[in-house]
């Protein structure tokens, strides 16, 4: 009876501990981490940007939204584009690829590459047409991609060239668009990290432009 009896005894032990632990790890551990993941604006839902109660992108990652109609055509008349664009996302000349977080892949071009010298030419010419300005006012991150290639923010100066387009497009004074830029422009994170930044998302967002899966 002794022996039954502490081996009976060691298994309510170890069935209270499981159940315990169950309890706390595998319950009351995950519902906590849930309730704090959902704290704050910077909440774990993936900050996503809702514009007239439609989902239309995330503002930590630069899915670029395309006018329905694509970019101008070589020669043609341009395509009305009243959406502020993101830096160029995947690899290739295309300044106008899928702003898909599927494209944003690396090019695996260095400095020296001439592939990549040639896509920066063909960007530059391509982007200048669109913004209706002097190649020499396309910023560099306007024809480069970031490191993740999913960067959701552009300098001043890219935002700047595309603001007589975007307000001719929404049918908006200049002075409004430029004073919205100005708004979602953030200087340098802690006042010597970085560089002045604009979120495109949020951007375009505070103009009301939803994008076209949005209907």
């Amino acid at each position: 009876m002794t022996l039954v009896f502490r081996l009976f005894r060691q298994s309510l032990a170890g069935l209270v501990l499981l159940v315990g632990l169950t309890v706390l790890l595998g319950v009351a551990y995950p519902l906590v981490i849930w309730g704090i993941s959902r704290v704050g604006a910077d909440s774990a839902e993936g900050s996503p940007l809702v514009v007239r109660g439609c989902v239309a992108g995330s503002a930590l990652l630069g899915v670029d939204p395309k006018a329905p109609d694509g970019p101008p055509q070589a020669g043609g008349t341009p395509t009305p584009d009243p959406y502020f664009h993101a830096r160029v996302v995947g690899s290739g000349e295309d300044a106008f690829a899928p702003g898909s977080p599927a494209a944003g892949l690396p090019s695996n071009q260095g400095p020296n590459s001439e592939a990549l010298a040639k896509w920066i030419v063909r960007r530059k010419h391509d982007i200048a047409a669109r913004d209706g300005v002097p190649e020499s006012d396309v910023p560099p991150d306007a024809v480069t991609g970031s490191g993740s290639g999913l960067d959701p923010d552009i300098s001043p100066a890219y935002a700047a060239i595309q603001i007589a387009r975007v307000a001719k497009a929404a049918g908006k004074p200049e002075d409004e668009v430029r004073k919205l830029v100005d708004a979602h422009t953030e200087g340098r994170q802690l006042g010597f990290l970085g560089e002045p930044r604009v979120n495109v998302g949020e951007l375009n967002a505070a103009l009301g432009l939803r994008p076209p899966n949005c209907g």
